[in-house]
């Protein structure tokens, strides 16, 4: 395999970042142009796609306040799932992260996506929270840490 390729993005990419979410997720879970055009304007935000074979395969967009982030969105096209696409974009995330002295990584991921949660898991985060029916089709949000100081998968 081919080392990856990590685009830092903004929000002239707000549209190629909904087109990728669209084929990642369904229904009221995709993410708009325009819900992407806000959230680059807001500070703190880092986003990368990992692009394969001069294609995009995948997005990672997180945002950061002081010692803490959160990532907001990590997918990958059906076609690169399974290839280390999402690990290797945790790991861009998580060097650009330490570098400007965040500490601890935050997300909620559905309890019913276990592909998600089994990545998060393998890496080290830990769950400390639960919000009941957080998503669109009734399931539970578990929100995982990661001390960004750990070892990186």
């Amino acid at each position: 395999m081919a080392t990856p390729v990590f685009l830092s993005v903004g929000a002239e990419y707000s549209a190629l970042c909904a087109a990728l979410h669209e084929q990642c997720f369904t229904g009221k879970d995709r993410w708009s142009t325009e819900a992407f055009e806000s959230l680059f304007s807001s500070p703190g935000m880092l986003t990368w796609i990992s692009v394969q074979q001069d294609k995009p395969a995948g997005l990672l967009m997180l945002r950061h306040v002081g010692d803490e982030a959160e990532i907001l969105t990590l997918c990958v096209l059906p076609e690169h799932r399974r290839k280390n696409v999402a690990s290797a974009l945790l790991r861009q995330g998580c060097r650009n992260l330490r570098e400007q002295g965040v500490e601890t990584l935050f997300l909620e991921v559905s309890t019913h996506n276990h592909g998600a949660v089994a990545l998060y898991k393998n890496w080290g985060f830990t769950e400390c929270g639960l919000r009941k029916a957080y998503y669109q089709d009734g399931s539970d949000a578990a929100v995982l840490s990661y001390c960004l100081f750990n070892e990186i998968v």
